[in-house]
């Protein structure tokens, strides 16, 4: 063993020489916990929220597209840029830029989240109205948005630790705190939705305040540990001298997954919009059933956490045939665990459904979404994976091509089926038939060696040993 490798920290050497799969379900176990943890956060506020009635969740599905957009590009694609840059800094042994990557990612943070608030404040009404929100569903929706991007930044500084964490490859402490943190908001929410004791009742806006008060507690909690001892960054504020390229080694992958992160926050969104032209009841129905769909995000992102930890730190060390076999391992694994719940889904739609609302029209939009697109999330799960593997490679012009395919496909073959007469079942099938398209794009791409060099054929990982090597050897 090499005197470059005994001075790396266990953790670090922990991805590069591990067994893969052991590894990879190992450091998943934890943030798969967090990602449903964060998922039952959202999963509670509707619950209780649902309780208002169908023009409040109708509300709330409205907004849920444009939430889960700063979610996304804040936890998954910033926050993987972020990960995927100290995990790069790591396996190369620059520590000295891994510190000043923290402080480079908080000032990211900043400034996007400013852009969310001041956009989504000041457009909420028209975009909400253009989604097809009317009535009480449309005030329910501005309540509740104002809210929660009012204080956008919490949401933002949260991530942004959590992913700064990751990016060590420590899964455990964005767990802890999450689980911790969901824990506490069971009882926050209906308390301040519902009022109890001296509190009074707030309505939708009282789950938007327990929401933020959630990431206000965990994002102390998570610079706590930053800045303690028992972190393996060091962060500092003094003699800060920020480098722009610093910024550009965040950005250069975070911007790029903003883009893939819109696509697919915009495709529900645009679906939500062609929905609503059947009334507040399929608004509703839609946005319930759309849920699960948004729950696969946070579990792959929980197996494409450390699987970008993994590929980052072996491309930053030299290692990418090795990297490559953690992505086809990783990929396998997130392709059976979100079919079996697609499938699930499709068979079961109201076991689903009716833990927010029993209202008959819900119900039935709800399920046919479910039957038609359950059955297909494999491939969503598949592309979402090789999305994050593609992160920690730093290369995404597939994954994004891929999700701009899932859009585009999405849009036009839901408009085309309702302009020609079509039901909410061709609307959904077009959804169905995108989501398969992403996840095989997204393969191809890189079973066709597009990590190094222009995409070829398919191949198998004993074939592509030889393109990688001259791809090394031009580095």
């Amino acid at each position: 063993m090499s005197a470059a490798t005994l001075a790396l920290n266990p953790r670090t050497r922990l991805l590069l020489e591990a067994p893969i799969a052991p590894t990879l379900l190992g450091l998943a176990l934890p943030n798969v916990l967090v990602m449903l943890a964060q998922a039952g956060v959202g999963l509670i506020e509707t619950y209780f929220v649902g309780q208002l009635g169908t023009d409040a969740l109708a509300g709330m599905a409205l907004v849920f597209p444009v939430v889960m957009l700063m979610q996304m590009t804040s936890a998954g694609a910033m926050g993987g840029g972020i990960a995927s840059a100290i995990a790069r800094a790591l396996g190369g042994q620059r520590r000295q830029d891994a510190d000043a990557l923290v402080l480079h990612a908080l000032v990211i943070a900043a400034v996007f989240s400013l852009m969310f608030s001041i956009a989504v404040v000041g457009g909420g009404r028209w975009l909400y109205s253009r989604m097809g929100g009317t009535g009480a569903a449309l005030e329910s929706a501005l309540i509740y948005s104002n809210w929660v991007f009012a204080g956008a930044f919490l949401v933002w500084l949260f991530n942004t630790l959590s992913a700064v964490i990751r990016g060590t490859g420590n899964m455990a402490i964005p767990a802890y705190v999450t689980v911790v943190g969901a824990l506490l908001l069971l009882p926050l929410s209906p308390m301040l939705i519902f009022g109890w004791g001296p509190l009074p009742r707030l309505g939708i806006a009282g789950g938007a305040l327990a929401l933020m008060t959630y990431y206000l507690i965990g994002s102390v909690v998570l610079a706590a540990y930053l800045w303690s001892p028992r972190s393996l960054l060091r962060p500092s504020l003094a003699h800060i001298r920020f480098r722009w390229l610093l910024f550009w080694d965040i950005l250069r992958v975070g911007l790029v997954g903003t883009v893939s992160t819109v696509a697919t926050n915009l495709a529900i969104g645009v679906t939500t919009g062609l929905v609503g032209g059947f009334g507040t009841a399929a608004i509703a129905g839609y946005g319930t059933a759309s849920r699960l769909e948004y729950l696969l995000v946070p579990l792959v992102f929980g197996l494409g956490a450390p699987l970008l930890a993994m590929v980052g730190t072996c491309i930053g060390a030299g290692q990418r045939e090795r990297a490559l076999q953690a992505t086809w391992i990783g990929a396998a694994m997130a392709f059976t665990l979100t079919e079996a719940i697609g499938l699930w889904a499709a068979f079961f739609p109201h076991t689903w459904l009716s833990f927010f609302n029993n209202d008959p029209a819900m119900l039935a939009a709800g399920a046919t979404y479910l039957r038609a697109v359950g059955p297909v999330y494999g491939f969503f799960g598949l592309g979402l994976v090789l999305y994050f593997a593609s992160q920690g490679a730093g290369r995404l012009l597939w994954p994004v091509l891929g999700n701009l395919l899932r859009l585009l496909v999405a849009v036009a073959g839901g408009w085309i089926a309702l302009h020609w007469g079509g039901t909410l079942v061709e609307v959904f099938i077009a959804q169905g038939v995108a989501l398969v398209l992403y996840g095989v794009v997204n393969a191809w791409a890189i079973a066709g060696g597009a990590w190094f060099g222009p995409v070829g054929w398919p191949r198998s990982i004993a074939t592509l040993s030889q393109r990688i090597q001259a791809s090394a050897g031009k580095a």
